[in-house]
């Protein structure tokens, strides 16, 4: 007879339980469910168990397993007893399983809800965040099985464990009893648990990428034994910036007897390298990739960066090769940046790692910067390396890294890293793709909170090579979210730049205006007008005149600074004619010794044809840290600087010494957090050839700066007594009974808005006139009649509605005029519906998109949202400060305030209606879209006209679940 046990097919291998996920040191593990096949994996790992662990396990000495342990830790029915195993290179590190236990603590089955949980990790593997990994993936596995309670017996002893289920987050009670700690826990995910759970998924993604980026030892593998190529071309960009680890070549056809390759050790395959490698750089032949990751996972390399070609860029056979080498990767615990990379720069003065095509190793600074194109990654670090022309100045990087295909490490993960790295204090990034949406949201407003983030978004369609999930967003709504979470959106790589140079050099600007000075009254003029286009509120321009000298300009910016109606100053400068002119660096020095005496104020200069102006200032305006010498400073190959006397390294005022602002997991900042930007100290001027470029970037600066005020008070989503959740939930369930998804009908959907406090405007069926007018004398007097038709619907400019109809004789003729000009009742499907108070015709929408989440948006009905695509955007759940911005984001919103002498409408009450509907999609995911149309909004209220509402499964939110890395 066949036992429970034996019956391993009552439920399917559970293959979705398998994930790849990021250990607490920045290693990766793979977690998978147990099967009858592990036997032998079982044993032999459960061999290199301490006997200390083994005894905290099963509270006895138990040197070995039996026959009988393994097949009962072997044999799991996928519901009632479940095994997981954390694995590295196919082998087992650590298990967990739980099984279903009732009231009297014996064996159960459903619908019994709790279950007895135990953990076995191997000692080598201890203190690498495995168990709290593991502890997150079989509770989610024991929810999807109904069960909703974990217990754990404990020995006091065991504190690590202990300290593992405490540290998790969620609701818990401990009680001892025979010498044994009970721990009994809530499986609901708590605020507290998401944000252990994210916090611990920062400092491991954080650190995956620091083992990347400061290895202590290289291997570049396919260096040529001949000058040229792209191994031995990387391997002297690593020489030659200075890496100060240890460095060796690789080639499996180098001859036995060679030792050493431009005088570096020279090795036939990486297994030969005595000592650890922490990082291989591969440039060999798509084809022979396998067989040298298999070497560097055999020899403990922690990531690989892989600048070989011919995966998913090329197509099918590609994009299947690029999925087998992620998934070989991580089978050893690495990370892997490409396939398809151009490379990784680590300027730090203890690191100067150039693993990259780049020929030159950029200067040292505080800029973080993120591209996934090879030729959008020269071109930026052409540009910030540049002097004179363009945006002026050499500024400094401190982290570069170019991710090609982005198989594995992906602008997610560096964005974590750069969150509370010491020494990036602003990030530029230029994505192609996105490929989480909705992680990137969070991490962005998240590191937005605490030091700038530039983003270049693409719009067209994502690269072949990379794996995007599908969105039904446009590419204006996406750019209005990310908007929303603080990243400073820009259209082009200049303006990247532009807006870098300016937050990397400057304070943030407390307000929108702009002071403008300068020896050029036209391009004062020019200034003014692109300030004004920007939405800034410049002063009027004052003109120094051709002939001012230094003095005049440092006398005039000093002012300007010192004036409390200024939140910003841009200097305006053309060469000037005449002895008394100045010259640049009298110009630069003038300038940086008031902006000095005046500090916590922006300044930018716009100059024509000032080359050595531009030098001038491009010799201080490097964002690198500058060598200390007395009272002035001097940085490695550069002259001392005019502008300023560089902050001894430690002193609080130093800029690239502050700390990221402390932030909450919503991207709050802290009471103590900064929200104008770094305290008086240096500040360096950058300087830009066009007027345009630098009020663009003042814009950028002025907005993040708003952002950033607002963002320390987010506002709170408000409680309404009046929505009844419950009883949405039980309707909810009920619809969905009858199909997988579905548009519900009018009553339906009248119910259930109105269980959130959401009243629909009644409308009546009118197939006939005898029908319209019973239908109005239900209702009463005045009325309206409307085509209901799609083609119809929603169309007042096509004459499908008549309004104001005061009797049953105005409702006749307009019900014979409608079937007259549109066709018959049937086709037209005609409603009467009760006249609501004039007002503002507004739409609003919600939609859960499989990829970004649930947005809300606003606008105005009719060719403002439909022709313009004026409709502003926020993430679910919307605060009250969001829905008020919202309302205020559109073009068209002065129709809502009173423009040109009309009445103001109610927009508090479009406001809670704003707050409701997000409340409602986010309460319930199964309503996956929403649309009011048309929302009339009253001096006094406000009407809902229209509404549809389709309920479905809700998408797979991965957001909640456990910490997974992108499945491949």
């Amino acid at each position: 007879m066949q036992t429970s046990a034996d019956r391993q097919d009552r439920h399917q291998y559970p293959a979705h339980w398998e994930a790849d996920v990021v250990l607490r040191d920045g290693g990766t593990a793979r977690i998978r469910p147990i099967t009858v096949d592990d036997a032998d994996r079982l044993v032999s790992f459960y061999e290199q168990v301490s006997d200390e662990s083994k005894y905290y396990r099963f509270f006895a000495p138990y040197p070995r397993l039996s026959a009988k342990d393994v097949h009962r830790f072997t044999h799991h029915d996928f519901v009632d007893r479940v095994g997981l195993a954390a694995t590295i290179g196919g082998e087992f590190i650590a298990t967990v399983r739980y099984d279903r236990i009732g009231a009297d603590g014996m064996p159960a089955s459903v619908p019994a809800d709790e279950a007895e949980v135990a953990f076995l990790v191997q000692d080598a593997h201890q203190g690498r965040g495995v168990a709290s990994a593991l502890l997150e993936h079989i509770a989610a596995v024991a929810r999807e099985r109904g069960i909703r309670r974990f217990a754990a017996e404990v020995l006091p002893a065991n504190t690590k464990m202990i300290k593992v289920f405490t540290d998790a987050g969620y609701t818990q009670q401990r009680s001892f009893e025979d010498g044994v700690v009970r721990l009994e826990f809530d499986l609901e995910p708590t605020d507290r648990s998401l944000a252990v759970q994210r916090a611990r998924e920062q400092r491991a993604e954080a650190r995956s990428v620091r083992r990347l980026l400061m290895p202590g030892s290289v291997a570049v593998v396919g260096v040529g034994r001949a000058p040229g190529g792209v191994g031995r071309s990387v391997l002297g960009n690593i020489r030659d910036a200075g890496y100060g680890g240890r460095l060796h070549a690789v080639n499996k056809a180098f001859p036995e007897d060679l030792q050493e390759v431009d005088g570096v050790p020279a090795h036939r395959c990486v297994r030969d390298i005595g000592g650890p490698v922490d990082l291989v750089v591969v440039a060999v032949p798509a084809e022979h990739v396998p067989a040298v990751v298999a070497e560097c996972g055999e020899h403990g390399v922690q990531g690989l960066v892989v600048l070989s070609a011919g995966y998913a860029e090329s197509g099918p056979e590609g994009r299947e090769r690029q999925r087998a080498l992620v998934r070989q990767a991580r089978a050893y615990g690495m990370r892997l940046i490409g396939p398809n990379a151009f490379g990784i720069i680590n300027t730090a003065a203890d690191v100067r790692l150039n693993a990259s095509l780049a020929p030159e190793m950029p200067r040292p600074g505080r800029i973080g910067m993120f591209a996934q194109s090879g030729a959008i990654g020269i071109a930026l670090l052409s540009r910030l390396h540049r002097r004179g022309g363009g945006v002026t100045g050499v500024t400094g990087v401190s982290t570069f890294v170019s991710a090609g295909n982005r198989a594995d490490v992906s602008g997610n993960d560096v964005l974590q890293y750069w969150y509370d790295d010491p020494e990036t204090d602003v990030v530029l990034m230029y994505l192609e793709s996105i490929g989480n949406p909705r992680k990137f949201t969070r991490l962005a407003r998240r590191t937005a909170a605490a030091k700038p983030l530039v983003v270049v978004q693409g719009v067209g369609s994502a690269p072949q090579g990379h794996a995007v999930r599908a969105t039904r967003l446009p590419h204006a709504t996406v750019s209005a979210l990310l908007r929303q979470a603080g990243v400073i959106r820009v259209d082009t790589i200049t303006e990247l730049v532009d807006a870098g140079l300016l937050l990397a050099r400057q304070p943030l600007p407390a307000g929108p205006r702009v002071a403008i000075l300068g020896n050029s009254e036209s391009l004062g003029v020019l200034t003014y007008d692109r300030c004004v286009a920007e939405g800034l509120r410049p002063s009027r321009p004052l003109d120094l005149t051709t002939g001012a000298t230094a003095e005049d300009f440092h006398r005039a910016l000093g002012a300007a600074l010192a004036d409390e109606t200024c939140d910003s100053v841009v200097v305006t400068a053309i060469p000037a004619i005449g002895e008394a002119s100045p010259g640049d660096a009298e110009l630069a020095e003038a300038l940086r010794s008031a902006a000095a005496a005046v500090p916590g104020k922006p300044v930018l200069v716009v100059h024509v044809e000032l080359g050595g102006l531009a030098e001038a200032l491009s010799a201080a305006a490097s964002t690198a840290p500058q060598a200390v010498s007395g009272a002035a400073g001097t940085e490695a190959g550069a002259r001392p600087s005019p502008f300023s006397a560089p902050l001894e390294r430690g002193d609080p005022r130093r800029p690239a010494e502050r700390p990221p602002t402390a932030v909450a997991e919503t991207g709050a900042p802290t009471a103590a957090g900064d929200a104008t930007g770094p305290p008086e100290g240096m500040h360096l001027i950058p300087a830009y050839p066009a007027a345009e470029r630098a009020v663009r970037a003042l814009a950028e600066a002025v907005k993040y700066g708003q952002w950033r005020r607002e963002a320390m008070d987010p506002g709170k989503v408000p409680e309404y007594e009046d929505i009844d959740e419950k009883g949405a939930a039980r309707l909810i369930g009920e619809l969905l009974a009858r199909g997988e998804g579905l548009t519900i009908s009018d009553a339906e959907t009248c119910e259930l808005l109105g269980k959130y406090g959401i009243p629909v405007r009644r409308a009546l069926p009118a197939p006939t006139p005898d029908a319209a007018a019973e239908a109005a004398r239900a209702l009463g007097y005045p009325v309206a009649l409307k085509a209901t038709a799609p083609h119809l619907r929603h169309r007042a400019d096509l004459g499908g509605v008549r309004l104001d109809l005061a009797d049953e004789e105005q409702l006749r003729r307009a019900y014979a005029e409608l079937t007259g000009l549109f066709g018959k009742p049937e086709e037209l499907r005609l409603v009467v519906q009760g006249m609501a108070p004039r007002g503002v015709d507004t739409v609003v929408r919600a939609v859960i998109d499989p990829a970004a989440g649930a947005v809300l948006s606003f606008g105005l009905a009719g060719a403002a949202s439909q022709l313009l695509g004026d409709m502003a955007h926020r993430l679910v759940p919307v605060t009250d400060r969001e829905a008020t911005s919202l309302v205020r984001s559109i073009r068209t919103a002065p129709l809502l305030f009173g423009w040109r002498g009309s009445t103001p409408v109610d927009t508090p009450a479009l406001e809670a209606l704003l707050l409701r509907v997000s409340r409602l999609v986010d309460d319930h995911p199964e309503v996956v879209a929403v649309t009011l149309e048309p929302v009339v909004v009253a001096p006094h209220g406000v009407s809902v006209l229209g509404a549809t509402v389709r309920v479905a499964p809700p998408p797979v939110r991965d957001d909640l679940g456990p910490r997974t890395m992108p499945a491949y």
